[in-house]
């Protein structure tokens, strides 16, 4: 489930791409949820349709997809069918997710004030909670804006008011739900910013530039070490000089929490065999419990 942040900056946009299948089979693409009157687009029944009528159209096209699959043996088939039976199941629990209408005000105060603003980033990470609770395995939450190559001053304060509280409040809420034990959260982006200064260097105008050297990420709950840091750059943080982690470790590590062995996840496609940590992906134990 992906939820984006509505009232983050678009300085940079999202596609959806970004949480897509790619080359695996259509069933491990990523759904939006949106803030609107519809959460998941086309969800609702048609016009005309009860609960009953859709259920037994459902049962139509699995009789009809079942007899193509006989034929072909096509992967896709069986995606689409588990897409189907999945849509019918999400018809009766969305609505029930995404209603936040019990929550307690020390809930929503607990994240913030704009938790009671649906869409925004402290709604979604209430809303991660919920889905949580309905063993939703993967939850993702964009929050745009931080591409800062000036006026960092400016947006890096409101990017953190957007943030903070409520990032923080979802571990709390998690742990005293007894759910962090299980769930891992993971804050991070796709790069860093650069330590020295990009643009005039004024009192309120200034920026930070691209930098892919190095960047942090931080981690809680389920099998990580709490408290601790690990690697380290130079002075002027521009290179690591002690236990760097590559993003194929990074990758190993999380499968290694969730007990996948990464050398052995392998997926065939166009005569390749694939492995998200490549050749070179390594667990970090030490961060580990």
């Amino acid at each position: 489930i992906v939820l984006v942040s509505k009232n983050a900056s678009r300085d940079q946009p999202l596609y959806a791409r970004l949480w897509g299948n790619g080359f695996l089979p259509s069933q491990h693409q990523g759904v939006q949820f949106r803030s609107g009157k519809d959460p998941v687009l086309f969800l609702n029944n048609p016009e005309g349709y009860d609960g009953t009528d859709r259920k037994e159209m459902l049962d139509y096209l699995g009789q009809l997809n079942n007899l193509q699959n006989e034929v072909w043996g096509d992967a896709e088939v069986d995606a689409r069918m588990s897409q189907y039976e999945l849509a019918f199941r999400m018809q009766t629990s969305v609505p029930d997710v995404m209603d936040t209408s019990n929550e307690s005000d020390e809930v929503f105060d607990l994240y913030g004030p704009d938790s009671r603003e649906k869409g925004t980033f402290a709604a979604n990470c209430l809303l991660a909670r919920k889905l949580l609770e309905k063993d939703v395995r993967f939850v993702q939450l964009y929050h745009q804006g931080w591409d800062h190559h000036g006026s960092l001053p400016q947006g890096m304060k409101q990017q953190c008011k957007q943030t903070d509280q409520a990032s923080a409040a979802l571990i709390m809420d998690l742990k005293r739900r007894g759910m962090l034990d299980d769930t891992l959260v993971i804050w991070g982006g796709e790069f860093g910013r650069t330590a020295y200064s990009q643009g005039k260097l004024e009192k309120d105008n200034y920026g930070r530039d691209h930098h892919p050297r190095c960047f942090t990420m931080w981690m809680a709950g389920a099998g990580v070490k709490p408290g601790m840091t690990y690697g380290q750059t130079d002075d002027f943080s521009y290179n690591i000089v002690k236990n760097p982690v590559h993003v194929h470790d990074f990758h190993a590590t999380l499968l290694h929490i969730m007990g996948i062995n990464h050398e052995q996840l392998i997926y065939k496609y166009q005569g390749r065999r694939f492995r998200l940590t490549d050749v070179s992906g390594k667990v970090i134990n030490d961060i580990l419990v």
